[in-house]
């Protein structure tokens, strides 16, 4: 594998990128599932699927969030050489 995507791996899993994508992940999922869940919500339509989706909602911020912070990051050290 290459240098980059080594870096970019380490960054990714680094203790404050994941902090930061699971504070961001628990602002922003909650309002993702009421946009796309607001029907069954509204009716009390909790079902197995719709648990599933909002379990799966929150790996979206998470993943944005980490994946943007990984590339920062990745960005800083290569000006920084």
């Amino acid at each position: 594998m290459g240098k980059n995507f080594m870096l970019f791996s380490r960054n990714f899993f680094r203790r404050e990128t994941t902090a930061r994508a699971i504070k961001v992940a628990v602002i922003v999922a909650p309002i993702l599932i009421v946009i796309n869940q607001y029907d069954e919500i509204l009716y009390l339509k909790f079902t197995p699927a719709f648990f599933l989706k909002s379990f799966l909602t929150f790996f979206v911020p998470y993943f944005v969030s980490a994946y943007s912070s990984a590339k920062a990051y990745l960005e800083t050290l290569t000006l920084n050489k």
